[in-house]
């Protein structure tokens, strides 16, 4: 199997947590949403949701509990939800692989430009943080629109770019619940979706993708 490397790039090892539901079709194809279980390093999981075309459903197994990696991109599109325009985030699955178990079952490696201020901010703790949101080229003048976090030294280094940066990034994606106030004073639980940053630079250090694809591949082979 060969890896076209480019400047999105996920892999995600996880569990099968919903039924594939209809999506969207595109030029007579369709696709399909699930939600993929990933564990963290730590005892919680995140909550991640895929997209996949009706060729990888129709060939694959996606009981839920099935185990199941997948290699794509991490994508944004706005949507009409009552009447307004929210921005979505899913991984669009470009290849299903046979499951390989690693010591990290969430990677995300970026490549992309700093298009809006950053937030900077420290908790009541004293640890810092830092939003910022990343716009990723993709094929046909589109572009992906990406919020990260970053921590620490990463939020100090973040936090003085100008818009416009190129940059690189390395992390995880990571789900959390939120609770969103509605115009009638209600109440609503929502899910985020984020890229939390292990690594920001200036520089594309593509080689380190390389490596751990090729590193995948070995272990695939030695199984």
């Amino acid at each position: 199997m060969s890896f076209e490397f480019d400047n999105n790039r996920v892999y995600l090892f996880g569990k099968v947590a919903s039924k594939p539901e209809f999506s969207h079709e595109v030029y007579g194809e369709e696709f399909y949403d699930i939600n993929l279980k990933v564990d963290r390093l730590s005892s919680q999981f995140d909550l991640i949701p895929v997209t996949i075309s009706d060729r990888l459903v129709k060939s694959n197994n996606l009981d839920i509990g099935q185990e199941l990696a997948v290699i794509g991109q991490f994508r944004s599109y706005n949507k009409m939800i009552n009447e307004k325009s929210r921005l979505l985030l899913t991984v669009f699955a470009r290849e299903i692989i046979e499951p390989i178990q690693l010591q990290n079952s969430n990677i995300i490696e970026l490549t992309g430009y700093l298009c809006k201020e950053p937030i900077y901010r420290t908790t009541p703790f004293k640890r810092e943080i830092c939003d910022c949101l990343i716009a990723v080229n993709r094929a046909y003048n589109k572009s992906d629109y990406l919020p990260c976090i970053t921590w620490g030294r990463n939020a100090r280094f973040v936090s003085g770019l100008a818009v416009g940066e190129k940059l690189y990034l390395t992390g995880r994606i990571q789900s959390r619940v939120y609770q969103k106030r509605l115009e009638d004073d209600q109440v609503e639980d929502r899910i985020a979706y984020e890229v939390s940053v292990s690594k920001v630079s200036r520089e594309d250090n593509l080689q380190s993708v390389i490596k751990y694809y090729e590193k995948l591949e070995s272990k695939k082979a030695v199984n």
